[in-house]
């Protein structure tokens, strides 16, 4: 069987989108940092950093999973 290299797009940025999208679904539903910190049992310097450090501070899945049932927006949201 021959394998071949299939071409894909893969977004360099997307951690930029995810966290943008996670600042822009919080103020939507009137949450502050400090907030969704407490509900997703985080702290909030790490919220704060995850917001504001544009893709250079990432998340894992049951991270964004919690902020999507905080900010009651489905998870795909966050990567659009």
């Amino acid at each position: 069987m021959t394998t071949f290299k299939r071409d894909f797009y893969f977004d360099n940025d997307i951690k930029r989108k995810i966290s943008e999208n996670i600042r822009k679904y919080r103020k939507k539903a009137g949450i502050t940092q400090e907030q969704l910190a407490v509900d997703i049992d985080l702290s909030y310097d790490f919220v704060r950093r995850l917001e504001f450090m544009k893709g250079d501070v990432g998340c894992s899945v049951n991270t964004l999973y919690k902020i999507s049932v905080v900010l009651n927006t489905r998870i795909d949201k966050f990567f659009e």
